[in-house]
C-alpha cells in the first residue's frame, strides 16, 4: 500500500480523540459511577424490560436528531443543504461536542467550517448556527417553565427550581433584547460596535458593521418569513419533546410511569442546567440532577437510575461512535466546494 493510500485511510486525529476520550468518558459513568449509586443491586430489573418498549424510545431518539435536522435546514434557508449532508455534520457535531467541555462552541465550529466547504454563505452559516443553538436553548426554556407552572398547582413551589428558572428569564431577556436591538435599534448597535472596534486592534470597523448589516438582514428575513419562523420552532420543540418521551418511555420500561408534565420539569431543570459549559455536553450534571428529581416524583430509586443511565447511552453515548462515522464519511467522500463568502452558494428550497 502507497503512502498516499495509507494517508487516505488514516484515522483522522479528530476520531482518535472521539474514541479514545468517549471510551475513557462511557467506562467512567457506566463502570465507576453504578457503584457509587448501587445501581449494581438493581440490575435484575434489566430482566423486565420489554424490547418493544426499548425499541420505542431508540425510534424516539432518531426522531428527535431528526427533528434537528429539520431545524438546522430551516435556519441555514434558503443555502441548506440536503437532508443527508446535514445528518451527517449535527451528528459528528454531537459527537465532538459530547466530548470536549464549552457547550456548543466546539460543534459549531466544526459545523460552520464543513457547511462552508458544502456550499452555504458563511454569514448565512454563522448567523444559523448561532440562532440554532440560541433559540433551541429558548425553546427549552419555554417548555420548562410551561411545565413548571402546570406543576406548581400540583406539586407545590421547590425552592431547588428557582436558579433554573431565573437562568431562564435572563436567557429569555438577553435573547429577545438582542434581536430587538439588532433589527429595531440597529443604528445604535451599529455605533456602539464601531466604538468598540476602534479599541481592538483585530477588529476592522467597517467589516463590524458589515456584518451587522448581514446579520440583520437574516434577522428580519427570518422573522419575516411566518413559515420560516413556525418551522424552526416547530422543529426545535419537537426535537426536545421527543428526546424527553425517551427518557419517560425508558422509565416506562423500567415499570415506572410518570406524569408528562412531572417529567418535562425534571427533564428541563437538567439540560437547563447542563447548559453550563463545565462537562461535555452536561455528562454528569444530567444524570445527577435527573436521578434526584425523578426520585422526587415518587420514581423508585433504582428504577430511576436504570432509566437514567440507559436513556443516557442512547442520548450520549451512541450518538459519539456513529457521529464519528459520519464524520470520517464527509473526510473520505465529500468533494469540497469553493467556499462561499457572501450571500451566494447553493441554494435548496425548505421543501426538497
Amino acid at each position: 500500500m502507497t503512502e498516499a493510500t495509507k494517508r487516505r485511510f488514516a484515522m483522522p486525529r479528530e476520531i482518535r480523540i472521539i474514541l479514545s476520550v468517549g471510551s475513557l468518558m462511557f467506562v467512567f459513568e457506566y463502570l465507576v459511577l453504578p457503584q457509587f449509586a448501587s445501581a449494581r443491586h438493581s440490575l435484575h430489573l434489566l430482566a423486565l424490560l420489554n424490547p418493544f418498549l426499548v425499541g420505542l424510545a431508540v425510534v424516539l431518539e432518531m426522531a428527535a436528531i431528526y427533528a434537528y435536522v429539520e431545524l438546522t435546514r430551516a435556519v441555514l434557508y434558503p443555502h441548506a443543504p440536503s437532508r443527508f449532508s446535514i445528518l451527517r455534520v449535527n451528528l459528528a457535531g454531537l459527537a465532538i461536542g459530547h466530548i470536549v467541555p464549552g457547550g456548543a462552541a466546539p460543534s459549531g465550529a466544526l459545523a460552520y467550517r464543513i457547511f462552508s466547504e458544502l456550499g452555504v454563505p458563511r454569514d448565512t452559516s454563522a448567523f444559523g448556527l448561532a440562532a440554532q443553538g440560541a433559540g433551541s436553548a429558548v425553546v427549552l426554556n419555554i417548555l420548562f417553565w410551561i411545565a413548571l407552572v402546570i406543576s406548581i398547582p400540583l406539586n407545590g413551589i421547590n425552592p431547588g427550581y428557582g436558579f433554573a428558572a431565573l437562568a431562564g428569564v435572563f436567557l429569555l431577556m438577553a435573547f429577545f433584547g438582542t434581536v430587538f436591538l439588532i433589527t429595531r435599534g440597529q443604528k445604535h448597535a451599529d455605533a456602539w460596535l464601531r466604538a468598540a472596534a476602534r479599541h481592538l486592534p483585530a477588529l476592522n470597523p467597517d467589516k463590524v458593521s458589515a456584518l451587522l448589516v448581514k446579520v440583520a438582514g437574516r434577522i428580519n428575513l427570518l422573522i419575516s418569513s411566518r413559515r420560516t419562523l413556525w418551522s424552526a420552532f416547530t422543529w426545535a420543540s419537537l426535537n426536545w419533546l421527543f428526546d424527553a418521551a425517551c427518557l419517560w418511555v425508558f422509565l416506562w420500561s423500567f415499570g415506572s410511569v410518570v406524569s408528562p408534565v412531572n417529567l418535562l420539569v425534571a427533564y428541563g431543570l437538567a439540560n437547563v442546567l447542563a447548559a453550563i459549559p463545565v462537562t461535555p455536553a452536561g455528562l454528569g450534571v444530567v444524570e445527577g440532577v435527573l436521578i434526584p428529581t425523578l426520585v422526587g416524583f415518587n420514581v423508585p430509586h433504582s428504577q430511576a437510575i436504570l432509566a437514567v443511565l440507559a436513556y443516557r447511552l442512547v442520548n450520549f453515548w451512541v450518538p459519539i461512535p456513529i457521529g464519528g462515522a459520519a464524520y470520517a464519511s464527509l473526510q473520505f467522500r465529500r468533494t469540497p466546494a469553493t467556499p462561499a463568502t457572501g450571500e451566494s452558494g447553493s441554494a435548496a428550497s425548505p421543501d426538497a
